[in-house]
Parts: C-alpha cells; sequence; structure tokens
C-alpha cells in the first residue's frame, strides 16, 4: 500500500501543535516516526512525514480536510489498474445465495480488518503481530487481507464516483474466496465453438433429431482436415449443454426441430383476453371438432357404416354456453349455416354482435362472408355475407394452427372429450399426431358387426343431455374469471352486461338457407340436376345468365332471379312432378347415380362382346381388331348441407320476393272471391227449383 506523506507545517497543525514542537517530538523519538525528505530547489531539503505516523486525531482530520481529494489520491494509488477485481460487476444477490457461509465470514472478518487499519498509535509492526497471532491469522494474512480491504476500498470510492451508488459490500467481497468460473471451455477453440453451434442449431441436421455422437464425428472429419486441435467427446457434450441449458438454446434448438407453427404452440409467449369485459353474446367462437369415437350411421341407399361424427358449435365468450349447435357426418358451408340459425332461434342463444370464426374453408366461404366474391355479386344476401344477413356485425378469423386465439371453445372441446366421450365403449383415444399414445385400440368393424355401436340418432339424443347437464354445472373458467355465478346458464342468463339485437324473420332465414348458382338460359330452359325446369318468363332470357336458388329438400322448383337481384319467376321441372310434389337433392342424387351405375354395366357387356379374341384369351394368336371401350365418370354431388320480435332486414332481394308473395296471394284471393259468388248465385236457382 503506498504512503501519504505530508510537511512538517501541515503534520504541526493537523496535531494542533507549533511546528517547533512537533520538531522537538519526533528528535526524542526518531523510531516512531518515518521521514524522508525531497530536494527543493534553491534550498536544503524539505522533511515530510508519513501520515501513518501522527495520531488517530490527526489522520483523521486530514482525511476531513482533504475531503474529495483525498479519495482522487485513494482511487488512484489503489484503483489505477486497468484490470477490474472480479466482485466490480457481480451479483450480489446471487453470490450470497450461493455462498451464505462464506459471505457472512467475511462479514466479521471485514470487521477485524477494519480496526486493524483504524489503529494509530506506534509500534505498528509489533501491534499487527499480537493483533494476528489473537485472531488465529499469521501476520502476512493479515496484511494480505489489508491490502485487499483497502484495494476494495478504492473500487467503492470509484464506483460511487461514476454513478452515486454504494458499494461498500466490495469491502467484504474482497476478504472471500474468488467464485471458480466455470463454463469456460479453455479447450474448444473459438473455430471448434463456431462449427458446434452451427451444426447442431443447424435446420436439417435438427429436424432429422441429430445426436451429439453425430456431431461429434462430423467434428473430427472437418477438425481433421483443418488441423484443429479436436476436443475430447465429453468436452463437446458438456458445452453442448451449456448451449442449451445455460444460454438458453432451447428455444432455437425447438424452432430448428419442429418449425414455426410448433413453436408457436409451445413457446411462444400469449396473453390473456379479459373475457368479463365482454357482454353476453358479444364474442361468439365457433369450430367444429371430430368425436374420437364411432357411431353406426345409416345412408339413404341403405348401408350401414361405422362412422366419427362431427359436432359444429358455437360456444359464447363470456358464459361458456353452447347457444348453437349441429351434428353431422361432414360438415359444410351448409351445416354452418343451420348451426348459425339454431342459435339465432334457440332459447339459449341469440344475435351474436361478432363471430370468432375457424380459418377453416367452410367458416370461411365466401357465401358465409360475402369478402373477395367475382361473380354473383348481385345476390344481395351473398354479396352481403351470410353472417351479416342475419344480423352479425362482422366476423373476425383465428389464426391458421394457433388454437390458442380461441381458447374457450378449444378448452370446451376438451372437456367434451374427458367428460363425455370416454364414457362411451367405442371411444378410440385422439388420433393426433402429437398424442398418438393416447389411441386407444378398438376392432370397430367388428363391433359394428356384433351391433354394439350406439346408432346416430341416438348418439345425438346423448349430446343433447349431456349438452344441458354442461349448462348448469360448475365451470372454474367462470369463477377464475370473477362472475358472480359459476355455471354457464346462470351467467347467461343474470349477466348485467348483454348483446340484444332481434334476429331477422323464419322465412327470410329460410330463403338464405337456399343454394344459390349462376346458370345459362337455353332454349330449352335452365338445366340443372340433369333436368330441365321451364318457365313463360325465361324466353325473354335465352342465351343470357340468371342467378337461380333452390331449396336442397325440394328441387321440383328454381327461384329465378336477374343479375341485378330482380326475381323472375319460379321454373318447374315438370319430369321431377310426375314422380313427387317434391323430390329432395340426395335422393334425386341418388337415382341419377342409379341410372348412370346401369348404363356403365351395359357399356361394359357392350365393350366385353366387341373385344376381339386374341384380346380376350393372350394364348390366341389371330387378325388384330382394336376396339375402344368408352369411360364415364360420375357426376360431383352438390354440397348438402324463438324470439317474437324480429328486425326487418335490408336485402332488396328478400323484399322482392314478399312483395311478389302477397301479390300473388291477392290475385288468389280475388279468384277465389268470385267463384265463392258464382257459386251461391248457382246453389239459390237450384233451391228455386226444388
Amino acid at each position: 500500500m503506498g504512503e501519504i506523506y505530508i510537511t512538517l507545517e501541515e503534520a504541526a497543525g493537523l496535531e494542533n501543535v507549533k511546528y517547533n514542537t512537533m520538531i522537538q517530538r519526533i528528535k526524542r523519538n526518531p523510531k516512531a516516526f518515518r521521514t524522508k525528505t525531497e530536494p527543493v530547489s534553491g534550498g536544503k531539503d524539505r522533511v515530510l512525514i508519513a501520515l501513518s505516523s501522527l495520531s488517530k486525531k490527526a489522520r483523521q482530520a486530514y482525511k476531513k480536510a482533504a475531503s474529495i481529494d483525498g479519495v482522487d489520491v485513494v482511487i488512484e494509488e489503489n484503483a489505477s489498474t486497468e484490470e477490474m477485481p472480479w466482485y466490480v460487476g457481480i451479483d450480489l444477490a446471487a453470490y450470497i445465495e450461493k455462498n451464505s457461509k462464506e459471505y457472512y465470514e467475511a462479514v466479521e472478518r471485514a470487521k477485524i480488518i477494519r480496526e486493524f487499519l483504524n489503529y494509530g498509535d506506534r509500534d505498528r509492526t509489533e501491534f499487527a503481530a499480537r493483533f494476528a497471532e489473537s485472531h488465529g491469522m499469521s501476520w502476512r494474512t493479515l496484511y494480505r487481507y489489508a491490502q485487499s480491504y483497502l484495494e476494495a476500498s478504492a473500487w467503492a470510492m470509484k464506483m460511487n464516483k461514476q454513478d452515486g451508488g454504494n458499494y461498500d459490500f466490495f469491502k467484504v467481497l474482497a476478504l472471500c474466496r474468488k467464485p471458480k468460473q466455470k463454463h469456460t471451455f479453455p479447450s474448444l477453440t473459438p473455430e471448434v465453438r463456431a462449427f458446434i453451434e452451427n451444426l447442431w442449431f443447424d435446420r436439417a441436421f435438427a429436424e432429422n433429431n441429430g445426436t451429439r455422437e453425430m456431431l461429434y464425428s462430423k467434428l473430427m472429419k472437418v477438425g481433421s482436415a483443418n488441423s484443429w486441435d479436436i476436443p475430447s467427446y465429453p468436452t463437446v457434450a458438456r458445452y453442448i449443454d451449456y448451449l442449451m441449458n445455460v444460454k438458453r438454446g432451447k428455444n432455437a434448438r425447438l424452432l430448428a426441430e419442429k418449425g414455426l407453427r410448433e413453436f408457436k404452440n409451445q413457446r411462444m409467449v400469449k396473453a390473456s383476453r379479459n373475457t368479463r369485459a365482454l357482454p353476453v353474446m358479444g364474442l361468439v367462437q365457433g369450430d367444429s371438432h371430430h368425436f374420437d369415437l364411432w357411431v353406426k350411421y345409416t345412408y339413404p341407399n341403405g348401408k350401414v357404416r361405422a362412422i366419427r361424427p362431427q359436432l359444429v358449435a358455437w360456444v359464447d365468450t363470456r358464459s361458456r354456453c353452447i347457444v348453437g349447435d349441429v351434428i353431422c357426418v361432414q360438415p359444410n358451408s351448409q351445416v354452418l349455416k343451420q348451426s348459425l340459425l339454431n342459435m339465432l332461434y334457440s332459447e339459449i342463444g341469440g344475435v351474436p354482435e361478432w363471430l370468432l370464426i375457424d380459418n377453416g374453408k367452410d367458416y370461411t366461404a365466401e357465401t358465409m362472408t360475402g369478402r373477395k366474391r367475382s361473380e354473383r355479386v348481385s345476390f344481395d344476401s351473398e354479396t352481403k355475407g351470410f353472417y351479416r344477413s342475419i344480423g352479425i356485425q362482422d366476423d373476425m378469423r383465428s389464426l391458421p394452427y394457433q388454437p390458442w386465439s380461441k381458447a374457450q371453445i378449444e378448452r370446451f372441446f376438451g372437456t367434451l372429450i374427458s367428460k363425455f366421450e370416454k364414457w362411451f365403449a367405442s371411444y378410440t383415444g385422439t388420433l393426433t399426431g402429437k398424442k398418438t399414445s393416447a389411441k386407444v385400440k378398438k376392432d370397430i368393424q367388428k363391433m359394428l358387426e356384433q351391433d354394439e355401436l350406439i346408432s346416430f340418432e341416438e348418439f345425438c339424443e346423448l349430446w343433447r343431455k349431456w349438452r344441458d347437464e354442461y349448462h348448469h354445472s360448475f365451470h372454474r373458467g367462470l369463477k377464475d374469471q370473477g362472475e358472480k355465478w359459476h355455471t354457464p346458464i346462470e351467467v347467461f342468463r343474470n349477466a348485467e352486461e348483454r348483446y340484444i339485437k332481434a334476429p331477422p324473420p323464419k322465412s327470410y332465414a329460410t330463403i338464405l338457407m337456399m343454394k344459390a348458382e349462376r346458370v345459362l338460359v337455353r332454349n330449352i330452359g335452365i338445366k340443372k340436376f340433369g333436368y330441365e325446369y321451364r318457365a313463360d318468363e325465361l324466353c325473354h332470357y335465352i342465351g343470357e345468365k340468371v342467378d337461380i336458388k333452390w331449396d336442397p329438400n325440394d328441387v321440383t322448383k328454381l327461384y329465378v332471379y336477374t343479375t341485378d337481384g330482380e326475381k323472375i319467376c319460379e321454373a318447374y321441372s315438370q319430369e321431377l312432378l310426375l314422380i313427387a310434389p317434391k323430390v329432395p337433392q340426395k335422393a334425386l342424387e341418388e337415382h341419377l347415380k342409379m341410372q348412370k351405375r346401369q348404363l356403365r354395366r351395359t357399356l361394359d357387356e357392350l365393350a366385353y362382346y366387341t373385344t376381339p379374341l386374341e384380346e380376350r384369351d393372350p394364348n390366341f394368336e389371330g387378325y388384330g381388331n382394336d376396339v375402344a371401350g368408352f369411360i364415364f365418370k360420375n357426376e360431383k354431388p352438390q354440397n348438402t348441407g324463438a324470439s317474437k320480435v324480429i328486425a326487418l332486414p335490408d336485402d332488396q332481394q328478400f323484399k322482392e320476393e314478399l312483395r311478389s308473395r302477397k301479390a300473388a296471394k291477392a290475385a288468389s284471393n280475388d279468384v277465389d272471391h268470385f267463384y265463392q259468388k258464382k257459386a251461391e248465385k248457382t246453389l239459390a236457382a237450384l233451391r228455386k227449383l226444388s
């Protein structure tokens, strides 16, 4: 440690004595004072005295007088090195957590060193020996601790001067053992480290589940070719563990190994919605769910097969109620429309303000949303979109492959599996790629043959019963969001915040359920489903395109509109009317398929009879005759699918339809009234004759 020397005049002032008195003290006991001389130009050498030789009172007075200048001197002498001590910049809390015993021993040791440094009397060397022996240490250890303490004090002053903080804990840490450095890996050169990192996090290497052994074998080949110092395999393995656990490279490895979709599902940060701030029917979430069980389903042609039914459901985000649902074989846009209509006119339901829909093609079809349409822009209901046609303000799409964006309905599907589906004997577990271990092996075909599967109709009835039980059961999510009521039905009925809007008339909803298409009017009428639809009004539109609508349950009649949305007529097919007054589209399609199967069999027989003998028998050699057969393809089937106050729709097409119905009804009433009068006159004449 550097000693501080001052002049005799300054020393006399600090001791509060005269200059001559100070000189006499030094002469009487020269061993007690450390002095030195320095040359001065133009005179005798000047005598300087060490500050440590003065009394404690004088040293304190010097420190007080020196003030900031003294701090600078201490920093200059003890903290001027460029290399900082290990305790500068350390996390004190983390160090105490790991080395609490050693730290608190150093606290007691710091008190001892502070007492030694404050000793100001004479015979300092003898005092140091006695002091060290009394505390069980050598005088060399005592001086080493004192030097470390003073150095830490200087660094504490330096850091305090920079940012004004208190760094007195440096004095304690300086008396602790320097912690052992970990994860230094001195045997790994920068080239080797970079190679390990590049290969371990390489996308192709990670996708193939590359192992440490694979990486090390490649490192040996590349290192030998480049004359690198190849470390041992345990060192490489520890470095990879260091990258994954200490440097937290697990997320980067997962992104390279599984891709962005899996990374978003598992590791991407997510936020929670304040669902309690929503009104009831303010936001309704919709999605479809494939039941993990099998039921017996009878097709229209009489065939019985095992199927996994699908549920199309709408969940109110605030109350968690199922406000609309349909169970079907395969959902499409027509089924979604029906589920929405069930929501509009059911007791637990209504018109929602917003829809949060799945990103699937059926939910986002242009006929449902009314967006990005290039044709049939005249159809008011279609252009506007089915969602908004029935009074819904707008729809929002959930992000693809991100189920947390519609968390409430996804959580409901989880409850559905655990509390409903697992009670069925035909439950086969989830079939997703991530949870293949949850799959339950069942011989479904054998269960079907032994009639152990419940029917589709029975399953729908069980679903409706369970749905009602769910509405009246305790819901943990409602309690967690701070609701006063803890069952979905109670929140739905009693919540003060509610979005209320009257549904459209049911007649308007029926028209919206009809299928629509743009077709060409020919001189034979409109050809649809393999039949011809005619009406006298169509004669003026031959060669032009018109818009048509039809009821999937009655295809004997087409509603015909102009491209501007004005109704033209209702076209009928006489061939279909001869069969029945109403023919369902599905029955018609099955009838057409039967006709095609008959034609195909006849053509196959004809092709066989016209096949030369050498083609029938490969061993026969005769004349050559090539006869080509016919190949027919099936036509693609067409896609199928309670408030007293109503809201008047602004759909122009519906208004025109309503006017035409009223006019036709009025004309019919006039005709009936005319014939009724005629009949009354005739009866009166007959009574007179009798």
